[in-house]
Protein backbone atom coordinates (compact mmCIF):
# COMPACT_ATOMS: atom_id res chain seq x y z
CA UNK A 1 0.00 0.00 0.00
CA UNK A 2 2.61 2.36 0.84
CA UNK A 3 4.44 1.45 -2.69
CA UNK A 4 1.36 2.23 -4.23
CA UNK A 5 1.21 5.53 -2.67
CA UNK A 6 4.48 7.08 -3.49
CA UNK A 7 4.11 5.38 -7.20
CA UNK A 8 1.30 7.87 -7.47
CA UNK A 9 2.86 10.65 -6.08
CA UNK A 10 5.82 10.18 -8.37
CA UNK A 11 3.77 10.03 -11.22
CA UNK A 12 2.22 13.01 -10.30
CA UNK A 13 5.29 14.57 -9.87
CA UNK A 14 6.49 13.95 -13.32
CA UNK A 15 2.91 15.01 -14.74
CA UNK A 16 3.43 18.74 -13.25
CA UNK A 17 7.08 18.46 -14.65
CA UNK A 18 5.59 17.90 -18.23
CA UNK A 19 3.16 20.63 -18.47
CA UNK A 20 5.47 23.62 -16.86
CA UNK A 21 7.67 22.01 -19.42
CA UNK A 22 5.45 22.61 -22.16
CA UNK A 23 3.80 25.80 -20.66
CA UNK A 24 3.80 29.12 -22.50
CA UNK A 25 5.76 31.85 -20.58
CA UNK A 26 4.63 35.38 -20.96
CA UNK A 27 6.99 37.99 -19.88
CA UNK A 28 6.38 40.28 -17.17
CA UNK A 29 4.67 43.63 -17.96
CA UNK A 30 6.86 46.37 -16.32
CA UNK A 31 5.06 50.16 -16.81
CA UNK A 32 7.57 52.39 -16.72
CA UNK A 33 7.71 55.94 -16.08
CA UNK A 34 7.23 58.58 -18.86
CA UNK A 35 7.46 61.67 -16.62
CA UNK A 36 11.78 61.82 -17.76
CA UNK A 37 10.88 61.55 -21.37
CA UNK A 38 8.15 63.82 -21.48
CA UNK A 39 10.17 66.72 -19.75
CA UNK A 40 12.83 66.11 -22.38
CA UNK A 41 11.18 66.44 -25.91
CA UNK A 42 9.34 69.72 -23.57
CA UNK A 43 13.09 70.30 -23.79
CA UNK A 44 14.01 69.81 -26.96
CA UNK A 45 10.95 71.71 -28.72
CA UNK A 46 11.62 75.09 -26.46
CA UNK A 47 15.30 74.92 -28.27
CA UNK A 48 13.62 74.71 -31.40
CA UNK A 49 13.39 77.85 -33.27
CA UNK A 50 10.37 78.35 -35.68
CA UNK A 51 10.46 80.52 -38.15
CA UNK A 52 7.51 82.44 -39.92
CA UNK A 53 7.37 82.36 -43.36
CA UNK A 54 8.77 85.47 -44.89
CA UNK A 55 5.89 86.77 -47.07
CA UNK A 56 7.44 89.88 -47.85
CA UNK A 57 10.34 88.19 -48.78
CA UNK A 58 9.20 85.64 -51.22
CA UNK A 59 6.79 88.27 -53.09
CA UNK A 60 9.79 90.78 -53.75
CA UNK A 61 11.28 87.22 -55.00
CA UNK A 62 8.45 86.60 -57.54
CA UNK A 63 8.19 90.02 -58.38
CA UNK A 64 11.83 89.91 -59.39
CA UNK A 65 11.72 86.79 -61.22
CA UNK A 66 8.32 88.18 -63.18
CA UNK A 67 9.45 91.56 -64.15
CA UNK A 68 12.64 89.77 -65.52
CA UNK A 69 10.70 87.68 -67.82
CA UNK A 70 8.20 90.62 -68.92
CA UNK A 71 11.48 92.92 -69.61
CA UNK A 72 13.52 90.22 -71.09
CA UNK A 73 12.48 91.12 -74.57
CA UNK A 74 13.01 95.03 -74.27
CA UNK A 75 15.75 95.23 -71.99
CA UNK A 76 19.28 93.39 -71.58
CA UNK A 77 19.88 92.35 -68.14
CA UNK A 78 23.00 92.18 -68.47
CA UNK A 79 23.85 95.19 -69.85
CA UNK A 80 26.00 97.70 -67.42
CA UNK A 81 23.95 100.88 -68.34
CA UNK A 82 25.51 104.53 -68.88
CA UNK A 83 23.44 107.79 -69.31
CA UNK A 84 25.78 108.25 -72.29
CA UNK A 85 24.90 105.15 -74.34
CA UNK A 86 21.49 104.54 -72.89
CA UNK A 87 18.56 105.63 -74.64
CA UNK A 88 16.25 107.42 -73.29
CA UNK A 89 13.35 107.45 -75.24
CA UNK A 90 12.86 103.99 -73.77
CA UNK A 91 11.37 103.81 -70.28
CA UNK A 92 11.76 100.20 -69.52
CA UNK A 93 13.93 99.65 -66.33
CA UNK A 94 15.44 95.72 -64.87
CA UNK A 95 14.99 95.62 -61.39
CA UNK A 96 17.83 94.25 -59.76
CA UNK A 97 16.85 93.81 -56.12
CA UNK A 98 20.50 94.12 -55.45
CA UNK A 99 22.20 96.19 -52.41
CA UNK A 100 24.89 98.24 -53.48
CA UNK A 101 27.19 100.25 -51.23
CA UNK A 102 28.18 103.99 -53.26
CA UNK A 103 31.24 106.51 -52.39
CA UNK A 104 30.08 107.85 -48.93
CA UNK A 105 28.63 104.00 -47.78
CA UNK A 106 25.28 104.70 -47.96
CA UNK A 107 23.00 101.56 -49.08
CA UNK A 108 20.48 101.69 -51.42
CA UNK A 109 17.86 99.28 -52.07
CA UNK A 110 15.50 99.80 -55.33
CA UNK A 111 13.78 97.50 -57.63
CA UNK A 112 14.44 99.70 -60.77
CA UNK A 113 17.79 100.55 -60.82
CA UNK A 114 20.52 101.16 -58.92
CA UNK A 115 23.21 104.42 -58.77
CA UNK A 116 26.26 102.52 -60.18
CA UNK A 117 23.89 100.41 -63.12
CA UNK A 118 22.80 103.53 -64.76
CA UNK A 119 25.14 106.29 -63.99
CA UNK A 120 29.05 106.04 -63.93
CA UNK A 121 29.00 108.06 -60.68
CA UNK A 122 27.41 108.95 -57.33
CA UNK A 123 28.76 111.71 -55.07
CA UNK A 124 25.71 113.06 -52.64
CA UNK A 125 28.31 116.66 -51.93
CA UNK A 126 28.58 117.96 -55.59
CA UNK A 127 25.91 118.98 -57.66
CA UNK A 128 27.41 118.70 -61.06
CA UNK A 129 29.39 115.52 -61.18
CA UNK A 130 29.44 114.59 -64.78
CA UNK A 131 32.20 116.55 -66.81
CA UNK A 132 29.55 117.36 -68.91
CA UNK A 133 30.80 119.60 -71.74
CA UNK A 134 28.60 120.94 -73.73
CA UNK A 135 30.56 122.54 -76.54
CA UNK A 136 31.32 119.07 -77.50
CA UNK A 137 27.61 117.85 -77.26
CA UNK A 138 26.13 117.25 -80.85
CA UNK A 139 23.45 114.61 -80.21
CA UNK A 140 19.74 114.76 -80.17
CA UNK A 141 18.49 112.89 -77.26
CA UNK A 142 14.81 112.14 -76.34
CA UNK A 143 13.76 112.02 -72.98
CA UNK A 144 10.74 110.12 -72.00
CA UNK A 145 9.42 111.80 -69.35
CA UNK A 146 6.85 109.52 -67.91
CA UNK A 147 4.35 106.74 -69.28
CA UNK A 148 1.58 105.92 -67.87
CA UNK A 149 1.40 102.34 -69.36
CA UNK A 150 4.74 101.43 -67.00
CA UNK A 151 3.13 103.06 -64.08
CA UNK A 152 6.11 105.86 -64.23
CA UNK A 153 4.15 109.11 -63.24
CA UNK A 154 4.53 112.69 -62.76
CA UNK A 155 3.56 115.51 -60.73
CA UNK A 156 4.35 119.39 -59.81
CA UNK A 157 6.59 120.44 -57.47
CA UNK A 158 3.96 122.57 -55.54
CA UNK A 159 -0.06 122.38 -55.19
CA UNK A 160 -0.16 125.55 -57.01
CA UNK A 161 2.49 126.70 -59.04
CA UNK A 162 2.82 130.52 -59.80
CA UNK A 163 6.18 131.81 -61.29
CA UNK A 164 7.61 134.63 -59.86
CA UNK A 165 11.02 134.42 -61.51
CA UNK A 166 12.37 132.85 -64.55
CA UNK A 167 15.23 131.23 -65.92
CA UNK A 168 17.65 133.48 -67.60
CA UNK A 169 20.08 135.92 -67.31
CA UNK A 170 19.78 138.31 -64.14
CA UNK A 171 21.67 140.68 -62.00
CA UNK A 172 24.44 140.25 -63.67
CA UNK A 173 24.33 136.43 -63.50
CA UNK A 174 22.78 132.92 -64.73
CA UNK A 175 18.88 132.20 -62.43
CA UNK A 176 19.80 128.55 -63.30
CA UNK A 177 15.91 127.80 -61.92
CA UNK A 178 12.22 128.70 -61.82
CA UNK A 179 10.86 130.08 -58.73
CA UNK A 180 7.66 129.16 -57.67
CA UNK A 181 5.78 131.45 -54.89
CA UNK A 182 4.70 129.79 -51.93
CA UNK A 183 4.17 130.10 -47.46
CA UNK A 184 6.82 128.72 -45.54
CA UNK A 185 6.17 125.14 -44.40
CA UNK A 186 3.95 124.53 -47.56
CA UNK A 187 4.95 120.87 -49.15
CA UNK A 188 7.09 119.94 -51.64
CA UNK A 189 6.30 116.92 -53.74
CA UNK A 190 9.24 115.33 -55.74
CA UNK A 191 8.37 115.46 -59.50
CA UNK A 192 9.49 112.24 -60.91
CA UNK A 193 10.57 108.58 -59.76
CA UNK A 194 13.85 108.58 -58.33
CA UNK A 195 16.35 108.10 -55.62
CA UNK A 196 17.67 111.54 -53.60
CA UNK A 197 21.31 111.84 -54.29
CA UNK A 198 21.66 115.30 -51.85
CA UNK A 199 20.07 116.37 -49.22
CA UNK A 200 22.64 119.27 -48.19
CA UNK A 201 22.64 123.05 -47.31
CA UNK A 202 24.19 126.20 -49.03
CA UNK A 203 24.25 129.71 -46.56
CA UNK A 204 25.00 131.75 -49.84
CA UNK A 205 22.80 130.19 -52.01
CA UNK A 206 19.96 127.64 -52.28
CA UNK A 207 19.82 127.61 -48.14
CA UNK A 208 18.71 123.93 -47.51
CA UNK A 209 18.19 122.25 -50.83
CA UNK A 210 17.67 118.33 -52.25
CA UNK A 211 18.73 117.03 -55.52
CA UNK A 212 17.10 113.80 -56.77
CA UNK A 213 18.23 111.74 -59.72
CA UNK A 214 15.04 110.13 -61.73
CA UNK A 215 14.31 106.99 -64.12
CA UNK A 216 14.06 109.06 -67.14
CA UNK A 217 17.56 110.81 -67.02
CA UNK A 218 17.20 113.99 -65.19
CA UNK A 219 17.76 115.07 -62.20
CA UNK A 220 15.60 117.86 -60.18
CA UNK A 221 16.40 120.62 -57.31
CA UNK A 222 14.62 121.60 -54.58
CA UNK A 223 15.98 124.62 -52.75
CA UNK A 224 15.46 127.81 -50.07
CA UNK A 225 13.80 124.62 -48.26
CA UNK A 226 12.37 125.24 -44.40
CA UNK A 227 12.77 121.49 -43.94
CA UNK A 228 14.27 118.23 -45.40
CA UNK A 229 12.08 115.36 -45.22
CA UNK A 230 14.11 112.56 -47.10
CA UNK A 231 17.56 111.12 -46.89
CA UNK A 232 20.27 110.12 -49.52
CA UNK A 233 19.75 106.58 -51.34
CA UNK A 234 16.46 106.97 -50.21
CA UNK A 235 13.15 105.97 -53.33
CA UNK A 236 10.34 108.19 -53.95
CA UNK A 237 7.44 108.10 -56.08
CA UNK A 238 6.32 111.40 -58.22
CA UNK A 239 4.19 113.53 -55.85
CA UNK A 240 6.04 112.02 -52.29
CA UNK A 241 6.41 114.24 -49.80
CA UNK A 242 10.57 115.33 -49.76
CA UNK A 243 10.53 118.87 -48.04
CA UNK A 244 8.61 121.80 -46.64
CA UNK A 245 9.21 125.41 -48.40
CA UNK A 246 10.81 128.07 -47.13
CA UNK A 247 13.30 131.24 -47.38
CA UNK A 248 16.67 129.94 -46.90
CA UNK A 249 19.94 130.59 -48.51
CA UNK A 250 20.28 133.60 -50.56
CA UNK A 251 16.73 134.63 -50.47
CA UNK A 252 14.45 137.05 -50.54
CA UNK A 253 11.36 135.56 -49.78
CA UNK A 254 9.58 132.50 -49.26
CA UNK A 255 9.86 130.42 -52.18
CA UNK A 256 10.81 126.99 -54.36
CA UNK A 257 13.83 127.53 -56.80
CA UNK A 258 13.20 124.67 -58.89
CA UNK A 259 15.64 123.26 -61.48
CA UNK A 260 15.68 120.41 -64.33
CA UNK A 261 19.50 119.15 -64.70
CA UNK A 262 20.39 116.88 -67.69
CA UNK A 263 24.10 115.19 -66.94
CA UNK A 264 24.36 118.55 -65.17
CA UNK A 265 23.52 120.74 -66.51
CA UNK A 266 20.21 123.16 -65.42
CA UNK A 267 17.90 124.14 -68.50
CA UNK A 268 14.40 126.06 -68.32
CA UNK A 269 12.17 123.85 -66.92
CA UNK A 270 9.26 125.82 -68.59
CA UNK A 271 10.36 124.50 -71.53
CA UNK A 272 8.75 121.10 -69.74
CA UNK A 273 6.50 122.11 -67.69
CA UNK A 274 3.10 125.05 -67.99
CA UNK A 275 3.33 126.16 -64.16
CA UNK A 276 0.37 128.54 -64.68
CA UNK A 277 -1.54 125.65 -66.05
CA UNK A 278 -0.42 123.12 -63.43
CA UNK A 279 0.59 121.02 -65.95
CA UNK A 280 2.92 118.90 -68.29
CA UNK A 281 3.63 120.02 -71.57
CA UNK A 282 4.42 116.64 -73.48
CA UNK A 283 5.42 112.71 -72.44
CA UNK A 284 8.42 113.32 -73.99
CA UNK A 285 11.27 116.18 -74.10
CA UNK A 286 14.10 116.44 -76.94
CA UNK A 287 17.37 117.34 -75.46
CA UNK A 288 19.53 119.07 -78.08
CA UNK A 289 22.93 121.86 -78.26
CA UNK A 290 21.11 124.45 -78.49
CA UNK A 291 19.79 124.03 -74.71
CA UNK A 292 22.78 124.75 -73.65
CA UNK A 293 24.52 126.79 -75.93
CA UNK A 294 24.54 130.16 -73.37
CA UNK A 295 26.64 127.87 -71.21
CA UNK A 296 29.29 126.87 -74.14
CA UNK A 297 29.13 130.96 -74.79
CA UNK A 298 29.78 131.69 -71.44
CA UNK A 299 32.47 128.93 -71.10
CA UNK A 300 34.16 129.87 -74.03
CA UNK A 301 35.34 133.08 -72.39
CA UNK A 302 39.00 132.99 -71.49
CA UNK A 303 38.73 135.80 -69.80
CA UNK A 304 36.22 138.31 -67.25
CA UNK A 305 36.38 141.71 -66.75
CA UNK A 306 35.85 142.59 -62.88
CA UNK A 307 32.68 144.69 -62.93
CA UNK A 308 31.36 146.83 -59.84
CA UNK A 309 30.01 144.61 -56.97
CA UNK A 310 31.73 141.28 -58.54
CA UNK A 311 33.72 139.01 -55.97
CA UNK A 312 35.47 135.33 -56.79
CA UNK A 313 32.08 133.72 -55.95
CA UNK A 314 30.03 135.49 -58.28
CA UNK A 315 32.46 134.93 -61.01
CA UNK A 316 32.89 131.66 -60.43
CA UNK A 317 29.35 130.83 -60.08
CA UNK A 318 29.13 132.84 -63.46
CA UNK A 319 31.35 130.34 -65.40
CA UNK A 320 30.18 127.42 -63.81
CA UNK A 321 34.46 126.98 -62.23
CA UNK A 322 35.51 127.12 -58.85
CA UNK A 323 36.82 129.81 -56.93
CA UNK A 324 40.17 127.57 -56.34
CA UNK A 325 40.29 127.73 -60.22
CA UNK A 326 40.14 131.10 -60.08
CA UNK A 327 42.99 132.08 -57.32
CA UNK A 328 45.07 128.82 -59.11
CA UNK A 329 44.49 130.22 -62.16
CA UNK A 330 44.81 134.36 -61.74
CA UNK A 331 47.77 133.23 -58.74
CA UNK A 332 45.86 134.75 -55.98
CA UNK A 333 44.23 133.95 -53.09
CA UNK A 334 40.76 134.39 -51.59
CA UNK A 335 41.62 137.55 -49.78
CA UNK A 336 42.59 139.35 -52.60
CA UNK A 337 40.94 142.79 -53.22
CA UNK A 338 39.41 142.46 -57.25
CA UNK A 339 39.53 146.35 -59.21
CA UNK A 340 37.25 147.21 -61.22
CA UNK A 341 38.69 146.18 -65.11
CA UNK A 342 40.61 143.88 -63.80
CA UNK A 343 41.18 141.00 -66.29
CA UNK A 344 40.50 137.48 -64.77
CA UNK A 345 41.05 134.10 -66.81
CA UNK A 346 38.42 131.78 -66.02
CA UNK A 347 39.56 128.92 -67.97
Amino acid sequence: MRYSILFVIFCLNLSIGALNANAQIFPKIIKKNNNNQSSTVTQERKNIELRGFDQESYLRTLSSVTDSIIFENNVNLGRVRSIISEDQNVMIWAPTNQLIKVSEQIQIDSIWVTAFEYYSSWDSNKIDIYNFDPKTFKDTVNIRLYDEFFGYDWKMPLNTTPVTSTYGYRWRRWHYGTDLDLNTGDPVYSGFDGIVRIKSYDRYGYGYYIVIRHKNGLETLYGHLSKQLVDVGQEVKAGDLIAKGGNTGRSTGSHLHYELRYRGLAFDAQKVYDFPEYKILSPNYTITPDLFSHIAKARTNAYHKVRKGENLGSIARKYGVSVSTLTRLNGISTRTILRIGQNLRVR
